[in-house]
C-alpha cells in the first residue's frame, strides 16, 4: 500500500535530520501549520481518551469515487502532540475508510524512528489517537 505524498514528504524530511532536537523542532513546526478547531468542536465526543494532553479529533465522512472516505482535523494543547497530530493527519486524512482501517501508523512511526524518543505517555497517547482514527474508519465501513 502506498502512503500519501504528504506523509512520505514528512518521513523523508525526518530522515535528513540526525539530531533529535531538530526532529522535535520539525514536528512542532508541522503542528503549528494545522488549522485550529472551532471552540464548538472541542467537545467530549471529539476528545481522544488515553492522552495525557488534551487532543481532539474530528472525523468528516465523504464519498470518494468508489468508496467512503474520511477527512480528519485535529488539535492538541501540547506542541509536540500537535505535531504528532499533523503527522497522523498527513497519513490518514482524505483516504478511503478501508485503507485507513488497514494502515498501522504505529509500525510506520517505528519504521521511520519517530517513536523511539517519545516519552511513554506520549507514545501511549499516539496509540490512542491511532486507535481512534482507525476505529472511526471501521465504524464507517460497518
Amino acid at each position: 500500500m502506498t502512503h500519501p505524498q504528504a506523509f512520505q514528504d514528512i518521513a523523508d524530511n525526518l530522515s535528513f535530520l540526525d539530531d533529535w532536537e531538530d526532529r522535535y523542532r520539525y514536528i512542532i513546526e508541522l503542528g503549528q501549520g494545522l488549522a485550529r478547531l472551532d471552540e464548538a468542536e472541542r467537545t467530549a465526543a471529539n476528545k481522544v481518551n488515553g492522552c495525557v494532553s488534551q487532543v481532539w479529533l474530528v472525523a468528516e465522512p465523504t464519498q470518494g469515487e468508489n468508496a467512503p472516505q474520511l477527512r480528519f482535523r485535529g488539535e492538541s494543547d501540547a506542541m509536540i502532540v500537535q505535531g504528532l497530530v499533523a503527522v497522523l493527519l498527513s497519513l490518514y486524512s482524505d483516504r478511503p475508510a478501508r485503507e485507513i482501517a488497514e494502515t498501522d501508523a504505529i509500525a510506520l512511526f517505528d519504521e521511520i524512528g519517530l517513536r523511539e524518543h517519545l516519552t511513554t505517555q506520549r507514545s501511549n497517547g499516539l496509540v490512542a489517537m491511532v486507535n481512534r482514527i482507525r476505529g472511526e474508519a471501521r465504524a464507517l465501513l460497518n
